[in-house]
């Protein structure tokens, strides 16, 4: 039975990690003391006596949180932005490549992907990687999110009794372009320059739409709608968390997607709409899900060599 500890679990990603370890008997969750969960040295000795250790903390205490450790065994699975561009740090998306997954498997520091980044990445790096789109396509991000992606303060705003009429609607935010995501965004994918990225919440909790449009004439190579939906396909085929919808799936829909119609899922859908001029691309997946604990359980069930959906919605 391996030692698991969540360092920062009573926030919205350890408090949903914890929900997945329930009735799980291949592991053993460490549990620091209320009054100790701010103490540095109880929590280096957890650190150190867990096989596993969950960060759900901000950057700069996840980076000290690392500096903890003092033996060459404890995993260390970051979900905060800190780590997610550091060499020697696996990138937690292992559906991306087999090199991807292994690093995972192998590795002692995983950086757990961030979940705008989780959707863009998801149908950035399949086009990068087969040659369709050239690292320095000029790309723009459009995506909805519940507001629990923005963290117990934003939570707690939306939530209030007798809150501000303005959460009543869509909430835009990262005006400047120097939103959080963006670094693993243009590194994980190889690009040349930042995407130009435009999210926004609204009032529901969780689930979330990337969307990505591309004009045609501007890739690398000559594909139409159906074929582009047909890359993905075979690019994710027998990855259980990535589902690839059927080309119209949008209109079946009656024409339209709803960014929270994953919430309490584990996956990630993609679509591929549009028409062979003007294409569109999104993922749908729960922020709190693929985008954050679920996508941090899946890379510990990898370490552990068990089925990487244990514990999980699919």
């Amino acid at each position: 039975m391996k030692k698991v500890f969540i360092d920062g679990s009573a926030g919205t990603t350890g408090l949903r990690i914890n929900e997945r370890f329930e009735g799980r008997d291949d592991i053993e969750v460490l549990h620091i003391d209320e009054e100790k969960r701010k103490d540095p040295s109880e929590i280096r000795r957890m650190i150190n006596e867990s096989d596993i250790t969950f960060l759900c903390l901000p950057d700069d205490a996840a980076m000290e949180a690392v500096s903890y450790v003092e033996n060459d065994t404890t995993v260390i699975l970051d979900t905060s932005t800190a780590h997610r561009t550091e060499p020697g740090w696996a990138y937690g998306f292992p559906e991306l490549s087999d090199e991807h997954r292994q690093a995972i498997i192998n590795g002692k520091r995983i950086a757990v992907p961030g979940c705008y980044a989780s959707g863009f990445i998801a149908l950035a790096y399949p086009l990068i990687k087969e040659g369709v789109m050239p690292p320095d396509y000029p790309i723009s991000v459009f995506a909805a999110s519940g507001y629990s992606g923005g963290g117990k303060k934003l939570i707690a705003a939306y939530e209030e009794e007798g809150r501000e009429k303005k959460f009543d609607s869509a909430r835009m935010y990262a005006w400047g372009q120097q939103h959080k995501h963006l670094k693993e965004m243009k590194a994980v994918c190889g690009l040349s320059k930042e995407p130009l990225f435009l999210p926004f919440t609204t009032n529901y909790y969780s689930g979330m739409t990337v969307q990505m449009p591309l004009y045609a004439s501007m890739l690398n190579k000559n594909l139409t709608v159906r074929e582009l939906r047909d890359l993905f396909a075979e690019y994710y085929e027998g990855k259980k968390f990535m589902k690839v919808m059927p080309f119209g799936a949008d209109v079946e829909e009656g024409g339209v997607l709803f960014s929270d119609a994953c919430s309490g899922w584990d996956g990630m859908e993609i679509f591929v709409t549009g028409n062979d001029e003007r294409i569109v691309i999104a993922s749908r997946f729960d922020n709190l899900g693929k985008g954050a604990s679920g996508a941090a359980v899946q890379c510990m069930n990898l370490i552990l060599g068990c089925d990487e959906a244990k514990g999980l919605n699919l």
